[in-house]
């Protein structure tokens, strides 16, 4: 495991955005996993800013998200295939038929993750996945509990992420309550993982989930025991260490 610390949000957003190019300039047909969320933001934008310059080919690149929201079709504006469109892929010459989301419109939720986890497995796995880090631990949707979940799974949405996400919504009935999401086992079979955060509020869980036991009670622990895990932080969330 290898800890960059950064001094600021902006200087973070850049060398993570210089990881994730040397992965497409050296392997321009990469699969890479992505993250939603506000961390990410900043990543996307140099990707962006440097493939306009005429600094990368996206061409060539396959995606897979590691999550979205059950329920929710790709033109709802919080759904996170949206949020890709938005952030990433309308920006960049990528193919959108190379680019996977799982299917929120799926009813079916064990032929949603089937399917999805079908797709990854079809693209061989990641070689660089991206991910961010919730206050409690998560990656993806992968909640604290009592085991890891091994594969692409339908999870409940905790009662304070609802609660948080009916700001975005007309009715509280359109809230999601459940997503789908890539399992730890199937995060682990990347060959690759950036993890990037950013903040004082997340400098306990950085301290707790990489300097203390591996523990499905915090997910992201589980990273310690992959073989090449780099975690880009700023100084306000390295603070602890």
């Amino acid at each position: 495991m290898r800890i960059i610390i950064t001094k600021d949000y902006d200087d973070m957003s850049r060398k993570a955005a210089n990881i994730i190019s040397a992965q497409i300039i050296t392997k321009p047909d990469c699969v890479l996993g992505l993250a939603t969320g506000s961390t990410p933001i900043g990543t996307y934008d140099k990707l962006i800013e440097w493939y306009k310059k005429g600094d990368l080919d996206f061409s060539e690149v396959s995606t897979v998200n590691l999550d979205e929201y059950r329920g929710l079709d790709h033109d709802n504006d919080q759904s996170y295939y949206y949020f890709m469109m938005n952030h990433l892929f309308k920006h960049v010459n990528i193919n959108l038929d190379q680019t996977h989301v799982p299917d929120g419109t799926e009813p079916d939720s064990d032929k949603a993750c089937t399917d999805y986890e079908a797709i990854v497995k079809s693209y061989g796995g990641m070689d660089l996945q991206l991910l961010g880090l919730g206050h409690n631990g998560h990656i993806g949707f992968n909640e604290p509990a009592d085991e890891f979940p091994k594969f692409t799974h339908c999870v409940d949405l905790t009662e304070s992420t609802i609660q948080a996400n009916a700001r975005f919504f007309e009715k509280m009935e359109d809230v999601p309550t459940q997503a789908y999401t890539m399992g730890v086992g199937t995060i682990m079979q990347a060959r690759r993982i950036l993890l990037v955060a950013s903040g004082k509020d997340k400098a306990e869980i950085v301290k707790k989930a990489f300097f203390g036991p591996v523990l499905p009670q915090v997910p992201a622990s589980i990273l310690q025991l992959h073989s090449d895990v780099t975690i880009v932080i700023d100084e306000a969330t390295a603070s602890l260490l």
